[in-house]
């Protein structure tokens, strides 16, 4: 019985998702992004450097097609 109310409940708040437009400051994004360093990611570049991706790397288990190896 309260599966009708709570159905109800859920397709209000998606409703109110999908219509709600924020007003974007689009020059205040532009001046966050272009910022030149961010002292935070250069600390987290260096700690999880282990994980950057940096390319293509020697026997990434895929042929010249894509295709994988044991295909």
């Amino acid at each position: 019985m309260g599966r009708g109310r709570q159905k109800a409940k859920h397709t209000k708040v998606a409703r109110e998702l999908k219509y709600f437009s924020p007003n974007t400051d689009y020059s205040e994004l532009e001046a966050e992004l272009s910022t030149s360093e961010n002292p935070r990611l250069s600390e987290d570049l260096d700690k999880w450097s282990e994980y950057a991706d940096t390319g293509a790397s020697e026997d990434d288990g895929y042929g010249e097609q894509g295709r994988s190896k044991t295909a």
